[in-house]
């Protein structure tokens, strides 16, 4: 539920001034630089034609840092399940999300899980680079072994890999249909913006690692002025991810009143 006690004094920023406080903090190149940096991701589902295990799958075995592919046991071909792509926070890996195969078994939801190809995700130290060829890589390796609802794809991070999620998603709404951001510390998206997927974002209120006003008074109200359907979530807790926190990230995601709205 959304933390009532929220500071409304607290100041809401445009994003124009986020955005220049995102680039002055992050010190970034200069902008001839940044825009060789490709933000867009080409890798989307078809018709697999690859033989896929369930249970998790290794990418990349002969990589310090890979990821891996999550199959739930109710997987069937013909019967096309939900993604999410899950990011890790900085310094971690793909294995943090060990933790979401239960409930992915039990709503039916394949999970795709890649490694940053650093300590953490490239656009927190300046630009878009080789974590975005990685990451089409390995959704070109999971619709290449499973058929995929092109209405439920969703990209969800946590900590810096949910501030890479609010980066790099508004350059990929044409394949992203749901960005989840779990405790994010910026969003700094990169030309061009394509679609609208709908965004949720969650914070807790006692973070002392990224302060929730980074959510509250930033994040979540510069995609509001652009225009994106934003859930919020602030709960009483720090720099964390709840097991009620996903049990309503993923509710949200599989709700099927936002893919079909009434006409």
């Amino acid at each position: 539920m959304v933390n009532e006690s929220a500071d409304k004094a607290a100041p809401r920023w445009s994003r124009r001034a986020f955005l220049g406080l995102a680039i002055s903090a992050l010190q970034l190149k200069d902008p001839a630089e940044r825009a060789l940096r490709n933000p867009r991701l080409t890798a989307r589902p078809d018709r697999p034609f690859r033989r896929v295990a369930t249970g998790q799958t290794r990418i990349g075995e002969g990589l310090a840092r890979g990821g891996y592919l999550f199959v739930p046991a109710s997987y069937r071909e013909e019967e096309p399940a939900p993604l999410i792509l899950a990011l890790h926070g900085g310094g971690g890996d793909a294995g943090r999300w060990s933790a979401l195969h239960a409930i992915c078994e039990q709503q039916g939801i394949v999970l795709a899980a890649p490694d940053s190809r650093g300590h953490t995700w490239d656009r927190v130290h300046g630009s878009f680079g080789p974590d975005v060829a990685f990451i089409d890589a390995v959704l070109r390796f999971s619709f290449e072994r499973c058929s995929i609802d092109p209405t439920r794809i969703g990209l969800a991070g946590f900590s810096d890999g949910a501030s890479y999620t609010l980066s790099l998603g508004p350059s990929n709404g044409d394949l992203f249909t749901h960005l989840m951001a779990w405790s994010p510390g910026f969003s700094n998206p990169e030309t061009p913006i394509v679609g609208r997927p709908r965004v949720f974002v969650s914070h807790g209120s006692e973070d002392g690692v990224l302060p929730v006003a980074l959510s509250r008074s930033a994040i979540v109200p510069m995609f509001e002025m652009d225009g994106y359907d934003v859930t919020y979530r602030e709960f009483v807790g720090r720099h964390e991810l709840t097991s009620e926190i996903i049990a309503q990230s993923f509710g949200w995601f599989l709700d099927d009143r936002q893919a079909h709205p009434q006409q």
